[in-house]
């Protein structure tokens, strides 16, 4: 049994290697190969020269003629990467309290983006505090974990769609009490200031 392999649409001609343009017809045929299938895209042009030799292949599976148009751009991801890495930033920079579990939601996602990486751990005051390194920057950011209940996970994640969505508050919005990091932990460090 065949496993199925399913290959998108060619920019260019196989035969030439001419990238197509917008709207232009070309012909697809889909051969049988013993590894699975293989999908040719072939411009008029080469068609004329090679379409008969290839319509007579044992192997030939389909073939059909349509008109190339460019796939849309995908999709930017639901939270981009480098948004949220801004956005912690933004907020480890301005140190207000009632930012605390959206830096500690914003760290989590970008651990398992693979942007950052924990790098330890340590209990200050009762609470637990992460240890972040950037590998590229070489960044360490400390964030507290703000002991989140289940409840609260909600109405969290919301808050930081719409931080990424709208940015901060304009200056002069109502703050509630500046964000007091543990007196021996630096928030946004060089590497060399955690050991590792």
């Amino acid at each position: 049994m065949n496993e199925w392999n399913i290959q998108s649409r060619g920019h260019q001609c196989f035969v030439t290697g001419r990238s197509f343009s917008e709207g232009e017809a070309f012909h697809t045929v889909l051969l049988d190969q013993k590894q699975g299938f293989e999908r040719l895209d072939l411009c008029l042009e080469a068609w004329k020269s090679h379409g008969p030799e290839i319509l007579g292949r044992p192997n030939l599976v389909s073939h059909w003629a349509s008109a190339y148009h460019a796939p849309p751009p995908r999709p930017p991801e639901a939270i981009r990467k480098d948004d949220a890495e801004s956005l912690l930033r933004r907020l480890l920079e301005i140190r207000e309290d009632r930012y605390a579990a959206a830096c500690f939601i914003l760290g989590a996602m970008l651990e398992r983006k693979r942007v950052l990486k924990v790098k330890g751990q340590l209990r200050e005051d009762g609470r637990r505090v992460f240890i972040y390194e950037h590998p590229a920057s070489g960044d360490v950011f400390t964030i507290a974990d703000p002991d989140l209940q289940l409840h609260q996970l909600d109405q969290v994640q919301h808050e930081v769609a719409d931080l990424l969505a709208n940015g901060l508050p304009a200056e002069g919005a109502p703050n509630e009490e500046p964000f007091n990091p543990p007196s021996d932990v630096t928030t946004l460090a060089p590497a060399e200031a955690v050991p590792a």
